[in-house]
């Protein structure tokens, strides 16, 4: 049984602890917080959401929430999963955690969540299905060419992996639905996202929840208001969602922008009403102004492209944790400054996969170049075939 401490990368060491079959204990988990010690509820949602993909899985935690034992099943896979998420964070949070698992299942992964699609701290799901969703299927060798337009005119659903957005909820209310599927694969190929490029166009969809659509307008004129003094090729699609298609009570609008550069690399920003941070100004405490959250998604995507890299700030988890299981040859990951969600699936593939990342500082491009050699996991629980 692997031993660890704390909270930190809590979802990739139950992926990782999952898909190996080692069992995982984890203690001091938030001891010293005085008003809630121990597992979130959204850590006990996804707990729940690992046993309806398993067979066989056992959690025990004790009294105050603070030690926990995870004992892995099968990864079984199939159809017809629901699950309703905790509103407390995003869908994205659960989606992650899933996608890796869901490929080493014993048959393909066909589910429904239901929660928050956009706001809180974790990235919306146009975000996931424009920029994340087409990174697997380059990392993984699935539908390879698919771009951010694509993504977002076919609703994500290119090939075997796709994200369908059925109904939009805002955080912290929630109520958004999604559907998701996965193939079942027998292992994955080495890994090289290194190449950087230059911006060729951006590509967004700005939306407005429970709300005059009139927002999601004046949302894509402050983008493009920033945008288009740089780039010519600017297309932000809209998508007015009113009381019927939306699943939640909360209001809100927002902007989700994917820049897509000369090598394939795709880069989200995004900003929205429910953002913590950027729906409100600091000072007033006043809602932002709709044209004032496009610029800032605008803002913030040229921010991402500044800190360089092959994957965003959002994606880099997860295409390190892709590469740490990959096949036993080099894989290569070239990123912008490291996030704190990156240097803790770093620490967790160290120790449940034995993978160590060199990290290497590109001065000249301000970039961190990840070399590792894979785990060279397979998919135990697919039948061969």
């Amino acid at each position: 049984m692997t031993r660890l401490q704390g909270s930190e990368a809590l979802r990739t060491r139950l992926a990782l602890a999952t898909i190996t079959g080692r069992p995982l204990r984890l203690d001091a988990i938030r001891p010293d917080d005085p008003t809630s010690p121990g597992l979130r509820p959204w850590e006990a949602s996804l707990l729940r959401l690992l046993e309806k993909v398993t067979s066989g899985a056992a959690v025990e935690i004790n009294e105050t929430g603070t030690a926990l034992k995870y004992r892995p099943g099968v990864i079984v896979g199939g159809s017809a999963i629901h699950h309703a998420c905790h509103p407390g964070r995003g869908l994205s949070y659960y989606l992650e955690p899933l996608l890796l698992i869901a490929l080493f299942a014993r048959k393909p992964l066909s589910t429904t969540l239901t929660g928050v699609t956009d706001g809180g701290p974790d990235p919306s799901i146009d975000a996931w299905r424009a920029a994340t969703m087409p990174l697997v299927r380059r990392a993984a060798g699935l539908g390879v060419g698919v771009d951010a337009a694509t993504s977002l005119l076919a609703g994500g659903a290119v090939g075997e992996l796709t994200l369908r957005l059925a109904r939009r909820g805002v955080f912290p209310a929630g109520g958004g639905e999604v559907s998701f599927t996965a193939p079942a694969l027998r292992g994955l190929p080495p890994i090289s996202l290194t190449e950087e490029g230059l911006v060729r166009r951006v590509r967004g969809v700005a939306f407005a929840a429970r709300t005059s659509p009139s927002m999601a307008a004046r949302a894509v004129d402050g983008a493009r208001g920033v945008l288009n003094a740089l780039l010519s090729d600017v297309f932000i699609f809209t998508d007015h969602c009113p009381t019927a298609s939306s699943g939640g009570p909360a209001p809100g609008f927002g902007v989700t922008l994917v820049a897509e550069t000369t090598t394939g690399a795709l880069l989200a920003a995004e900003a929205g009403s429910a953002t913590p941070g950027l729906g409100k100004d600091e000072e007033s405490g006043r809602p932002r102004a709709p044209e004032e959250v496009g610029a800032l998604a605008a803002r913030a995507l040229l921010a991402t492209v500044d800190g360089g890299g092959g994957v965003g700030p959002s994606d880099q988890g997860l295409a390190l944790t892709l590469a740490a299981l990959s096949d036993a040859a080099a894989s290569e990951v070239r990123t912008g400054p490291l996030t704190p969600h990156a240097a803790a699936a770093l620490r967790a593939c160290r120790d449940l996969l034995g993978v160590s990342f060199a990290l290497r500082p590109d001065p000249a491009t301000r970039t961190v170049l990840a070399t590792c050699v894979g785990a060279g996991v397979r998919n135990v629980a697919r039948k061969a075939t």
